[in-house]
């Protein structure tokens, strides 16, 4: 293994697309210590909040480690035997289409490589998707259209040299912070380096902006239509550029004049603004997210994107081109590998005759399939009408993710057979499963990953493999054996895998692509175990850093594609019964559906509740009031959440994340209401902007509980977060309890223990802390309305001597830290404050030198700006 200092372990991040290098170091009892890699140059040592408290994920006390069938602990070979069985059974009977694998960017490489060719390769279908599809395949569709193929043309290092850096549907700040912190450093070293905005709500990100583009939900399109003609018209398109390396230029533009940029909401002062920055910085890099991928035209607005760039000819040189940041950790690995329903290995095409037979040579078999798979949505849309009847789920939680969630899950309920690799029991999709496969975590793992800028990095095993776990690579290649095909997966390592991967890359560089690594070809285990970060190209003629600089695409005919395209609105449109957009998205603190970051107690803390941004306008005119419960509803399902009432979303919009699962807020999973419309080209889900009804949630009762151990409230609503010492939950409910003691007793399962007991039935209130010799385990909190209570302070008395808890409020000798702002150092609202008071601070790196808040990943510095502001104006901080 390769270490660092102090017998550090070199290995990469599992969250975001950026890719960034870690220093592992177990402490002796299962945990970790995690400092970021100095020496990696996706981060140069940085990280966020949540790779910051990875060593506080690793632990097992989630963890399934035996296999499942049925709910009853099994043996390694009676699972396999029946999952390889079963596959082969509905194979023979119904045809390999029957059959589908639905994978994950969580994936490595090597697991990835085998689980498409496992299907594609020797079960004969291309039905095998990835949660990926749901964050970037419109920005492969888009690439595909522009460049030949899926290529990311710049690196990180662009981000850097740029003059004009424009994040469009990109809160980097929160989602990619590290990225995020390496602009800002640039900036700060060239204050004449410019950002720019564009989201149709405010964010920390649009906080450090020096343009702000609010613009109407899902008009990208017209707005970088309007780029372009405005492009035209101030004569910047490069002619000679155009003329020699493209085609379509004139329809394009033909197309784009047609579009009304007013469509964007925007007023023309901003617009003219930004079509000024866009134009007269030659060196601009245009990065892009979910808010331009998640959409019915997420291929338009990919491409409208990189209509500018290619019409200005700023592409594939230092400081320029358009950059597509993917969402999770090896995205752009499932892409090389072909982990998409779309595509081949290497980046090759499913549907080229040359292409499936120079695979199917390389892989020695026949059953390659002529056409695409299905899609994600498609997909579940199989499993629900019997179509597909076995299925084989990886690292993903579709029950919770897939838009019109509640129908997804009641399809993987009744599918004939489901198999679900995973690490723990506890997600929704989990819980659905025939056969349950105990697969190894990520610090258990070993292989690669690649990152945005197609940086690969080793991820390697820092803890030992704990149980009977297993590596996903190695449980589908057992499987591929058992269903008769030992030679083509009889792999011992992961070296060897990704030898094969880098052998078959070389025939997708003989066919003329960009995905090529047969240089790394060769590598024995040691070398392997050895491997640098290292981008992708690497051609055994050299390595390519960006793609495009000679002009030259991969077409046929060696020309980038300008590409017509037209505003199109969502496809969901306000109605009177439904009259708000939704968008939704990710929060700083967490990742997908909280199995990993919610085992974080610093993590937790932040925001521990689902919520509702609404416009304090149409809040008033529904009649609702700060910390309110508000029902969304549509066709496709309800969801309740919390109301934030503030101006960072547009009247008649709301924004809601995307984190909470049945496990720990069942009334609050978001995509239950998103509809199950995608982009017609790529296939990817509209996921923000759905329409919905939103009103208030009326409950009898609101509660607050606290405890040492993990309990499952039974009510209407609940959200439950881990803390520092046990767990926390929000209650509330439309019926209220006969007998709130007997409630709380069976909530906490605590049926004999002595309890101190407040209530005041005239008030509706009714409070119970639950004790042992002084020490806390446990109390409950009722009011007939949401309760003022000190949340934060309250959630460190378990375990604790309080026999005071019941008042609700800290003591004089302990004071309230408040909401936490900076998880890095877990530092509360009220900590800051006091810190503002005491030493008059009136700037975050003044807050940051007296608290440490900010001084890390800095995604917090936004919020604390936001505090500093308030104490200005003399507006209360809570």
């Amino acid at each position: 293994m390769v270490a660092g200092e102090a017998n550090d372990i070199r290995s990469t991040c599992p969250y975001c697309g950026v890719g960034c290098g870690v220093l592992l170091k177990p402490d002796g009892d299962g945990g970790l210590s995690v400092r970021g890699d100095p020496d990696h140059p996706n981060n140069r040592g940085r990280l966020c909040s949540k790779g910051a408290a990875l060593g506080e994920t690793v632990g097992l006390s989630e963890r399934q480690l035996t296999p499942q069938i049925g709910g009853r602990n099994a043996e390694w070979d009676e699972a396999l035997d029946l999952v390889a069985a079963r596959f082969m059974d509905v194979r023979a009977e119904h045809g390999p289409d029957a059959t589908a694998f639905y994978v994950s960017g969580q994936l490595l490489t090597e697991d990835y490589y085998v689980a498409n060719k496992l299907m594609k390769g020797f079960i004969g279908s291309a039905n095998i998707d990835t949660n990926s599809r749901l964050c970037m395949a419109s920005s492969v569709a888009g690439h595909k259209r522009a460049f030949g193929t899926d290529t990311v043309p710049g690196i990180y290092e662009d981000l850097e040299q740029a003059d004009l850096v424009v994040l469009v549907g990109s809160n980097l700040a929160w989602c990619h912070p590290v990225l995020y912190q390496r602009i800002a450093a640039a900036r700060e070293a060239r204050p004449e380096m410019k950002l720019v905005v564009i989201d149709p709500r405010r964010t920390a990100t649009s906080d450090g902006a020096d343009l702000h583009l609010q613009l109407a939900i899902g008009s990208d399109v017209a707005l970088f239509n309007g780029l372009l003609a405005e492009i035209a018209r101030q004569g910047a398109a490069d002619e000679a550029y155009v003329a020699a390396h493209t085609r379509g230029f004139e329809a394009a533009l033909a197309a784009a004049m047609a579009d009304d940029p007013a469509m964007t909401g925007l007023s023309e002062k901003d617009m003219s603004a930004f079509f000024d920055l866009w134009i007269g910085n030659e060196k601009t890099v245009t990065l892009f997210s979910q808010g331009v991928n998640q959409s019915s035209a997420g291929t338009d607005k990919v491409n409208a994107i990189i209509n500018c760039h290619l019409a200005t000819g700023r592409i594939g040189r230092p400081g320029m081109g358009p950059f597509s940041i993917t969402g999770q950790p090896n995205a752009m690995g499932g892409r090389e590998v072909g982990g998409l329903a779309n595509t081949l290995a290497c980046h090759l095409e499913l549907t080229d005759p040359a292409h499936r037979k120079a695979v199917a040579d390389f892989w020695k078999t026949p059953t390659v399939p002529q056409e695409e798979g299905l899609k994600a949505v498609d997909m579940f849309d199989a499993v629900a009408d019997g179509r597909i009847k076995a299925l084989w789920i990886v690292h993903s939680n579709p029950a919770v993710t897939m838009p019109d969630a509640d129908r997804v899950r009641r399809a993987i309920a009744a599918c004939p057979f489901v198999v679900v690799s995973d690490i723990s029991l506890r997600t929704d999709t989990a819980r659905l499963a025939d056969v349950f496969l105990p697969a190894t975590a990520w610090a258990e793992k070993s292989g690669t990953v690649t990152n945005s800028d197609r940086t690969i990095s080793r991820q390697r095993a820092v803890l030992p493999v704990p149980g009977s776990a297993r590596p996903d690579w190695k449980i589908m290649a057992e499987v591929g054996q058992r269903m008769g095909w030992q030679d083509a997966f009889d792999w011992e390592t992961p070296a060897e895998i990704f030898d094969e991967h880098a052998r078959l890359s070389a025939i997708a560089g003989e066919a003329g692509l960009d995905f090529d690594i047969s240089a790394m070809a060769g590598m024995d285990a040691a070398a392997y175990d050895r491997m640098l970060p290292t981008r992708w190209p690497q051609r055994r003629a050299g390595a390519i850093d960006r793609f495009f600089a000679d002009g030259k695409f991969f077409h046929a005919d060696g020309r980038g594609r300008i590409v017509p395209v037209s505003y199109r609105p969502p496809a969901a449109v306000p109605s009177r019964e439904r009259p708000f957009q939704l968008n939704t998205g990710r929060l700083r603190d967490q990742w997908h559906t909280m199995t990993r970051t919610a085992l974080s107690p610093r993590l937790s803390a932040h925001l521990p509740e689902p919520f509702v941004d609404m416009h304090p306008d149409d809040a008033t005119q529904l009649g609702l009031k700060p910390a309110d419960l508000v029902r969304l509803s549509n066709d496709c399902g309800t969801a309740i959440l919390r109301l934030r009432k503030n101006d960072d979303v547009q009247p008649g919009t709301l924004f809601a994340p995307m984190h909470w699962t049945g496990e720990n807020a069942p009334a609050s999973r978001i995509d239950a209401l998103v509809a199950s419309v995608t982009d017609p080209m790529s296939g990817q889900p509209e996921s923000k902007a759905s329409v919905v009804r939103a009103e208030r949630f009326d409950a009898r009762w609101h509660g607050f509980a606290i405890a040492q151990d993990r309990f499952t409230p039974q009510c209407d609503y609940w959200a439950l977060a881990r803390t520092g010492q046990g767990y926390r939950a929000e209650l509330a409910g439309s019926a209220r309890p006969d007998d709130f003691e007997r409630w709380a007793r069976n909530l906490f399962g605590l049926p004999n223990a002595a309890a101190q007991v407040m209530q005041d039935a005239a008030r509706g209130s009714f409070r119970i802390a639950f004790l042992k010799d002084d020490l806390l385990l446990a109390a409950l909190y009722i009011a007939r309305k949401p309760i003022a209570l000190m949340r934060d302070f309250l959630t460190g008395l378990p375990g604790s001597e309080a026999n005071w808890a019941l008042a609700g409020q800290s003591r004089a000798d302990m004071p309230d830290p408040g909401p936490i702002v900076c998880s890095c150092f877990s530092t509360g609202r009220n900590t800051i404050g006091r810190a503002i008071e005491a030493e008059g601070l009136c700037t975050v790196e003044a807050i940051g030198a007296a608290t440490s808040a900010g001084t890390n990943c800095g995604s917090c510095k936004a919020e604390l700006a936001q505090i500093l502001r308030r104490f200005a104006s003399a507006e209360p901080v809570d």
